[in-house]
């Protein structure tokens, strides 16, 4: 197999993984037949075109949104990405991030630590028992997600392109889903269909006492909407692990006090990382060996 063409920043114990197994270069070149990257870049079209013999294109993680895949399915280069092994590390956060925010504890550990407790008592704040929770996108992320919030006492139902077969309440439209819960949780792909799904009319629909969680993408939220409701606390609060222009965040967003905010570290735990990265350099052996992929995309 000829060395690989490597993309974007990779923490050292996923690097140590791909340099166990295959070859990799830096810098692209007209021999290349495969790209390895992580789901949270881009591939420039221009890049795929300057690529004559590109053959395959994995990617470490579940996300294909930064791949141009109609250049790909043009060309015959064939797409995989990494599926199930980062479920359990994303749900994991999703309910850290949620009880964050409901409980306030980045503030309640900032009124700890400055003292304030000695002068007293800290706000009152929200339970996650009781409440209706709406999943816009009840793929796999999504489904695992709710089994585990059911414990929590709480209700579900989901919104997405077709029914389920899940025993959850299903809604036509992010909009309606809104409407009828009191905490969104963004858990979709990336990409055309679902870019500025979370616009002004939906943040509506949470209402002031309403709760946005974004693990999806940030281009699922019209970020500017975002603000101007968390601002005028037409919702709640949010909490954001994802955002429109990563790695900058917003000066506005960071300013916020009803705001939990996290560097796109959904996957982010070693052992998921380390096997996100097995799995997206089986693909490439896999395909080279074989010409299939194990998780094809395109």
């Amino acid at each position: 197999m000829k060395p690989i063409f490597q993309t974007g920043q990779w923490p050292a114990a996923m690097q140590a993984e791909v340099d166990l197994r295959i070859k990799t270069v830096r810098e692209p070149n007209v021999d290349i037949e495969g790209i390895l990257m992580r789901s949270a870049y881009k591939l420039d079209p221009t890049l795929i075109e300057s690529l004559p013999n590109l053959r395959v294109i994995a990617t470490c993680g579940v996300g294909v949104d930064g791949i141009p895949l109609e250049v790909c399915r043009a060309r015959n280069i064939r797409v995989s990405n990494t599926p199930g092994v980062l479920n359990d590390a994303v749900c994991e956060l999703t309910i850290g991030l949620l009880l964050s925010l409901l409980r306030r504890l980045p503030a309640a550990d900032r009124f700890t630590r400055d003292g304030k407790w000695e002068q007293g008592l800290f706000p009152l704040t929200r339970s996650l028992a009781g409440k209706r929770i709406g999943i816009v996108g009840m793929g796999r992320i999504g489904q695992d997600l709710a089994l585990r919030l059911i414990p929590f006492k709480v209700s579900i139902s989901y919104t997405g392109p077709n029914r389920k077969g899940c025993p959850y309440d299903y809604f036509p439209s992010a909009q309606a889903l809104a409407q009828a819960t009191d905490i969104l949780i963004l858990t979709c792909p990336g990409g055309k269909e679902t870019d500025g799904l979370i616009d002004r009319s939906v943040l509506d629909a949470i209402g002031p006492n309403g709760f946005l969680i974004n693990m999806s993408r940030g281009s699922v939220v019209n970020e500017s909407n975002l603000i101007e409701a968390l601002s005028a606390r037409t919702i709640a609060g949010a909490a954001l692990d994802v955002y429109a222009d990563e790695p900058h965040v917003p000066q506005a967003l960071r300013q916020l006090d009803n705001v939990v905010l996290s560097p796109h570290v959904g996957s982010a735990t070693e052992e998921t990382r380390i096997a996100m990265t097995r799995l997206a350099v089986d693909n490439l052996l896999e395909f080279f060996k074989t010409g299939a992929m194990i998780n094809p995309v395109a």
